[in-house]
């Protein structure tokens, strides 16, 4: 009989029943299969129909068959759609620094290896290889991240069914080159007319150099004093600054004289050539290397001067949330680095407990 009723008792005793089916199939090799299920509608009705339903499917195969799942993509095979996934929601600038890391370094160690498959083992022997390799610390971290990110990326997508760990190398925050006030008096003197008024705009307001490069008339009122950074440009892309938000600087004395000054009907752009094109990258990289030549100073450039201003403001005793917000820094973390050049911040910390001698 196919179908039957089962009956046991419980550990408490309780007489329990189900309906079960018990079914032989001859295959056309000649073997044979057995099942034995419980219904999963406990009634004899119900336990024939999926007898049936159970006959049927072995005899059309169908039966036990798993659909086969996708295959899990190697890394090269995935990096399009990870690029393209990039491309919507990455600046310009971001997408090819994830191209050559990803062509340089990433591709030649993982590129044939399943997403699946790539294991820390894997992901030790890359950091050992490109540390052998003389690589900075700081380039394998930001090969690392695109990894993570393109893990994440594709567990997002269901391609991965979770994102493996990668663990970046410890590195040492990295020291930054600013100017004392009297080294950026002496560049600002040195530097060509032409450039004069860039340079200290630049000390002035903490720009980048693609936000100076991108800066137009239009984000400067020169009448409240103060200016918009809502544009940046890299290799020619026009876009929001990093960050991807636009952040208002005040214009102090010396930054508004000298753009009231250097006012010209060029065009748009505060800073251009002689037909009023915006700047290109090698030019404001040569003349910013000219004038500290000239100023008889290191070399150096513009995120220099972005150092310089937020240096500036945190030794002459500027909170470091104010510094942080003038320079559109993310975190504040990113502006804790200028912490140590406060003067008064440790003798200040000890201060807070003066005048409280009694009480608990």
């Amino acid at each position: 009989m196919s179908v039957r009723l089962r009956k046991w008792k419980s550990k408490e005793g309780k007489v329990q029943e189900a309906w079960w089916v018990d079914v032989k199939f001859q295959h056309p090799d000649g073997r044979v299969e057995r099942v034995r299920k419980a219904s999963p509608v406990n009634t004899r009705r119900g336990a024939e129909q999926y007898e049936r339903e159970l006959r049927q499917a072995l005899l059309g195969g169908s039966y036990n068959r798993r659909e086969a799942e996708p295959e899990v993509p190697t890394v090269r095979n995935f990096t399009e759609c990870f690029l393209t996934y990039s491309s919507n929601n990455n600046k310009a600038s971001t997408l090819a620094a994830k191209r050559q890391l990803l062509d340089s370094h990433l591709l030649p160690a993982f590129g044939n290896l399943r997403l699946d498959r790539v294991g820390p083992a894997d992901i030790e022997t890359f950091k050992a290889q490109k540390r052998k390799e003389g690589l900075a610390p700081k380039t394998i971290n930001n090969a690392l991240t695109v990894l993570r990110t393109l893990f994440a990326v594709a567990a997002e997508q269901e391609v991965l069914p979770h994102v493996p760990r990668v663990k970046l190398l410890k590195v040492e925050r990295p020291e930054f080159d600013f100017l004392t006030f009297e080294e950026a008096e002496r560049l600002v003197a040195a530097a060509p007319p032409e450039w004069r008024t860039m340079i200290q705009v630049a000390l002035h307001t903490g720009l980048r150099r693609g936000e100076l490069i991108a800066l137009q008339w239009d984000a400067v009122d020169l009448v409240a004093g103060r200016l918009l950074v809502k544009r940046n440009v890299w290799r020619g892309h026009f876009g929001t600054p990093k960050g991807g938000r636009s952040r208002e600087v005040p214009l102090n004395a010396v930054a508004l004289q000298a753009l009231k000054a250097h006012r010209h009907l060029r065009g748009a752009f505060v800073f251009c050539d002689a037909t009023g094109a915006y700047l290109k990258n090698d030019t404001c990289r040569n003349a910013i290397l000219r004038a500290s030549k000239r100023a008889g100073l290191r070399p150096m450039g513009w995120h220099t001067l972005r150092h310089s201003f937020a240096s500036h403001l945190v030794a002459r005793g500027v909170p470091l949330k104010a510094v942080q917000e003038l320079l559109g820094h993310a975190t504040i973390e990113m502006t804790m680095r200028y912490a140590h050049l406060s003067p008064d911040v440790k003798k200040d910390a000890v201060r807070a407990l003066e005048g409280h001698t009694g009480g608990t």
